[in-house]
């Protein structure tokens, strides 16, 4: 009998996890697919023509851009982290490398990180307690690194009411931990 190999999420659950705490509701992602994207020195037209061309947004500091089949983030100068669909696109740099071709640097990161999407009306208090951004003030799009419990995650903010947070995968239960104890102490 063959070995029968299952794909784990990063809480270690065969299904994506959801805690729903008063209005706060918290899913664990495991369907999205991502990749650093660093453009090349001296490539700055080259790449940007393949990133139009491929439909990836590329969007400015501080920002998030969501494209019909990629979405992306900016995390550094020249570099970006691009979304897709797991299904559609779990080799992303598969799908990426050809159309970017020698213009960028292309990474995969989906097992690096876990995405926690975290929604539900009065946020703002949850986020006032976890994190030195301040959602209240922050436009929809806005995306940056910062720091959670001692960890770096990346936060994107959709609404006021919707936000995703990447973390480090090897911290997934601290992360979630930190969440859940923080919607538990606005309720």
């Amino acid at each position: 009998m063959a070995n029968q190999w299952n794909a784990l999420t990063a809480l270690g659950h065969d299904k994506a996890e959801t805690v729903q705490i008063g209005p706060y509701r918290i899913v664990e992602r495991f369907d999205v697919a991502i990749a650093s994207v660093a453009m090349r020195r001296g490539q700055e037209a080259a790449f940007a023509a393949a990133a139009q061309a491929a439909g990836v947004p590329l969007p400015g500091p501080s920002a998030h851009a969501a494209g019909a089949v990629y979405s992306a983030f900016w995390t550094t100068p020249e570099m970006w982290f691009v979304e897709a669909d797991f299904a559609a696109h779990e080799d992303i740099v598969a799908h990426l490398k050809p159309a970017f071709g020698e213009t960028a640097s292309i990474t995969e990161q989906t097992d690096a990180w876990v995405r926690f999407d975290v929604s539900g009306e009065g946020l703002v208090a949850v986020f006032e307690r976890l994190s030195n951004l301040d959602l209240a003030t922050l436009p929809d799009g806005f995306a940056s690194r910062t720091v959670m419990e001692h960890l770096g995650v990346y936060m994107v903010r959709h609404s006021a009411e919707r936000v995703s947070l990447y973390g480090p995968r090897s911290s997934a239960q601290g992360l979630l931990h930190a969440l859940e104890v923080t919607a538990k102490s606005v309720l």
